[in-house]
């Protein structure tokens, strides 16, 4: 992955800022003609009308504000979801359509509003209501659909509210809003997908599988900038492939480092995998404590997550780029600035991959166009710097052997004495992998040596 040496320009990267938090654009898109909460609801495709309808918000006069550029804008909130701007007393359709023509009067050259993002109701963002919608009415459509949302809704949650308890000396007031989205991550199939180009996906279809794949594409592609600068330590990308080789089966782990608003550079200095089964509901609350707890002890945020394909592509399937687009927006909306959210697919036994490396892809989501509300997000590749760690540290030595515990017993653990290729074993491939993050002090592979002794003695 190349390294990004040129410094964005402010205003390009206020620009994008603004245009990310417009994460649910189609409010008047279709419901998918569902019948009963207990069908499938994008996220889409809330409105006002449907918050109004469910108590979540009221209609009043002076209830809806918006805040752009030292500028105050005021809207009454009336009984069919639309809203009258206060000022001249016409009335808008959509949060978006007001936010656009208010910025626009202060900004000519703005091209979108971000209008769930940028209105207010009663002080709160409206885009924290309609993830409390979701939270309160949606449920799954089917027995296995993405269980890292669960997960990450209530970790991030944690890790707030550890990081407003670390700060409270400071007095530093953080708004703490998350959602648990009850759902599990369904299982990949071993038949092989092969991926599509974004431009080929069109318009939303029910009937697509969730688990086609995606080709990435460059932000540069898009006419865009990346919006933020990443360094990830080696010993991040070790323990994250170490996880991913150990069993057939998806695992899912999170990201922790630090945001720094100065440098718009995003750091990430630990890997924290989820000793638990995708589907194991029971387990979560207990592994998303455990890491909030690894997170505040060592000073860090949330900054993102990261998940295996097996024996696929490292690349995103449409239900991977519906699982990141979520957590940017809880990530996002966490505090009054934007903190970008990096997701990270590792691919370890693909055949395509080349050499035993696996395939490390990090991406992240750009939201459709505005005017076409209702098709997938694009799913960008994000240009990394990766800086090599002297010492391979206790804290991923013992995760290592956390994990070996953890999967000692799995019905799906990797057969390391059988062979990936024809002269190539499972534990050949995964020390050859790991050496690809090696620190820069080569003791490393004297300790490593009894960790893969470990898993030998698993057979």
């Amino acid at each position: 992955v190349c390294v990004r040496e040129s410094v964005f320009l402010s205003e390009a990267s206020r620009e994008m800022e603004e245009d990310e938090e417009e994460l649910s654009g189609g409010e008047e898109a279709d419901l998918r003609s569902s019948s009963g909460r207990g069908s499938l609801l994008t996220r889409r495709g809330i409105t006002l009308r449907v918050l109004l309808k469910d108590g979540l918000v009221e209609p009043g006069d002076g209830v809806l504000t918006i805040h752009y550029l030292g500028k105050n804008f005021v809207g009454d909130l009336l009984n069919d979801g639309k809203i009258r701007w206060v000022e001249t007393g016409q009335i808008f359709n959509s949060p978006s359509a007001w936010a656009t023509h208010c910025k626009r009067l202060v900004n000519p050259a703005k091209k979108s509003g971000c209008g769930w993002a940028s209105v207010r109701y009663r002080g709160q963002k409206l885009v924290q209501y309609k993830t409390t919608w979701l939270h309160k009415y949606q449920t799954p459509n089917r027995d296995l659909v993405c269980f890292s949302s669960l997960l990450f809704s209530s970790l991030l949650f944690y890790s707030l509210l550890f990081s407003s308890l670390l700060f409270s000396s400071t007095k530093c007031k953080k708004q703490i809003f998350f959602t648990v989205t009850d759902v599990m991550v369904s299982r990949r199939t071993d038949r092989e997908r092969i991926p599509v180009r974004y431009c080929t996906l069109g318009t939303r279809d029910a009937a697509r599988d969730p688990h086609t794949l995606v080709e990435l594409s460059a932000f540069s592609a898009i006419n865009r900038f990346q919006p933020f600068n990443v360094a990830v330590s080696s010993n991040v990308l070790l323990l994250m492939d170490f996880h991913c080789h150990l069993t057939t089966s998806e695992v899912v782990g999170y990201l922790g480092g630090r945001w720094d608003t100065n440098t718009q550079l995003l750091t990430v200095l630990r890997a924290f995998p989820c000793r638990t089964r995708l589907a194991d509901r029971d387990s979560a609350s207990a592994v998303e404590e455990e890491i909030c707890q690894n997170l505040f002890l060592r000073g860090l945020s949330l900054v993102g997550w990261y998940h295996s394909h097996p024996r696929g592509p490292a690349l995103p399937s449409l239900q991977d780029i519906d699982s990141q687009m979520d957590h940017q927006l809880r990530l996002q909306g966490s505090n009054n600035g934007f903190q970008p959210c990096l997701g990270i697919i590792c691919g370890p036994y693909y055949h395509g991959n080349q050499g035993v490396a696996s395939t490390i892809t990090p991406f992240w989501v750009v939201p459709p166009p505005e005017q076409r509300p209702n098709d997938y997000g694009i799913p960008v590749a994000v240009e990394v710097t990766y800086v090599q760690d002297n010492f391979l540290t206790s804290d991923v030595l013992n995760e290592m052997m956390l994990l070996v515990d953890y999967y000692r017993s799995a019905p799906d653990l990797v057969q390391f004495n059988q062979y990936w290729c024809p002269d190539t074993t499972m534990m050949d491939k995964i020390k050859g992998s790991l050496s690809c993050h090696a620190p820069k002090d080569q003791a490393y592979s004297q300790i490593l040596e009894h960790v893969y002794s470990q898993l030998s003695s698993m057979q």
